[in-house]
């Protein structure tokens, strides 16, 4: 059999630097020990997210140069919102300029104080946005998450018993909307079964309350889908994806990572009515309906990504990627979240500095010795990222800390996964000397994991 190769070749480079430990260590300092404060031009291979960061296709340059430009009714627009219904079935949509812009425009219209909303491990800015309303997020993902070292193939999925317990205890007033986050991020990059997203709307259509999926990794929890579950190995990716979106009532999208573009987003729904109610805070908070935040040339960009990103050869070489970097950490004995997810390999922190106390945030601490060694920048998913409980104001310690290493599309080598993999692997056999962790020196109220500040314990 004959080795595998991506199916696309390069045609542009972009220049990085490979600054000196000395260098780094200064940087870091300076940034508070934020990795999100850095200058990308002080980063080496960013790994900071997925999100807007890949590149994209020739098809997808030229599609932006016949982009239409005009305020209302751009053909742009349209061909966008055709897109979505052959791809998703919904025949009302809203674009906006990012996936916490279609959240902000879907829980204006939705959510009040006082709701509950039921999910699977919900993202940093849906519970942002749902706090932030007064609302609470409850967390009624599958068990199975939690182990990382179990490789039970869906554990993005949620648990039905722990979602139905959430509808029983409260009035359906209460609960304006279920989300399925596909794939799950916060949990590891990992997968809803298809046969959980039927079963999660059979119970929903019982307690009469819409579901929206949260899909910016939308394509690639299909891909899985079709590896991992039997009853869908023949079909086709764009199949798999329309049977997904039968089990939702609307969406909501981060274009920037599956439809592997740098801005954009999307609402889209069934219900006509919910469309003109959102249309109201679109138009308040966005932008006109048909440009909704984003030109013209974005749409199309968007609308060619979309179509490229649900084709199996385009998600199989991301894919398998991830799952090269992952497999190289395994081998070299470094905790991760198994089985590899779809977008990035997550970095048990427990496991990796069980060392360190939970209130010195010990992903954080990994993350940050990324970066000094390696130049390296990834993302704490952990207690920073969890916030503080709104009520009592205490750290949320969540059951995974993680270090996420999101891998951008079609913009690294298997090379610079070599370079990581070694740089992982050398922290590690060095890990016993870290005796202490950080400490924060200033936070936001709300989503403090971009802009806090730190300390190293001496």
């Amino acid at each position: 059999m004959l080795p595998y190769a991506e199916p696309y070749k390069i045609k542009m480079v972009e220049r990085i630097y490979r600054s000196t430990e000395k260098e780094r260590k200064q940087w870091i300092k300076e940034a508070k020990y934020n990795l999100f404060k850095l200058k990308s031009s002080q980063v080496y291979i960013d790994l900071l997210t997925d999100s807007g960061t890949g590149a994209m296709s020739d098809k997808q340059w030229a599609a932006m140069m016949t982009g239409d430009e005009s305020y209302a009714g751009a053909s742009s627009y349209y061909k966008l919102k055709n897109t979505v219904k052959k791809i998703f079935g919904f025949d009302y949509f809203l674009p906006t300029h990012q996936g916490r812009a279609a959240e902000n425009v879907l829980f204006s219209t939705i959510i009040k104080e006082g709701d509950i909303i039921p999910g699977n491990s919900h993202f940093d800015t849906t519970k942002g946005h749902i706090e932030f309303r007064k609302a609470k997020a409850v967390d009624c993902t599958t068990d199975e998450a939690f182990d990382t070292s179990s490789d039970f193939p869906f554990k993005g999925n949620i648990d039905l018993n722990k979602l139905e317990n959430t509808l029983k205890k409260y009035p359906k007033e209460k609960i304006p909307l279920i989300i399925v986050t596909i794939t799950n991020n916060s949990s590891g990059g990992q997968p809803v079964s298809l046969q959980n997203m039927k079963e999660v709307k059979k119970l929903a259509e019982k307690y009469d309350i819409p579901v929206f999926f949260d899909s910016a990794r939308f394509a690639e929890n299909a891909y899985f889908i079709k590896i991992r579950e039997e009853k869908y190995k023949n079909k086709t990716i764009k199949e798999i994806v329309k049977e997904m979106f039968s089990y939702a009532d609307g969406m909501t999208m981060s274009s920037k990572k599956d439809a592997i573009v740098n801005m954009g987003g999307f609402i889209a729904m069934k219900s006509k009515e919910l469309f003109k109610k959102a249309s109201v805070y679109n138009i308040m908070y966005e932008g006109f309906i048909t440009y909704g935040g984003l030109s013209g040339r974005d749409m199309n960009a968007i609308a060619q990504g979309l179509e490229e990103n649900t084709e199996f050869e385009t998600l199989e070489a991301r894919i398998k990627q991830v799952e090269y970097l992952g497999i190289k950490l395994i081998e070299a004995g470094i905790p991760v979240q198994r089985p590899i997810g779809g977008h990035a390999v997550f970095i048990d922190a427990k496991k990796f500095l069980p060392q360190i106390k939970k209130e010195e945030y010990i992903a954080q601490t990994v993350a940050v010795e990324l970066y000094i060694v390696g130049g390296i920048r990834g993302v704490e998913i952990g207690t920073v990222l969890a916030d503080r409980d709104p009520v009592t104001g205490k750290n949320r310690y969540p059951k995974l800390e993680l270090v996420r290493l999101a891998i951008p599309r079609r913009t690294y080598t298997n090379s610079h996964m070599d370079y990581v993999a070694a740089v992982c692997k050398k922290i590690f056999d060095t890990r016993h000397e870290a005796k202490r962790g950080l400490k924060i020196t200033f936070e936001a109220p709300i989503m403090r994991h971009f802009t806090a500040e730190f300390e190293k314990i001496k």
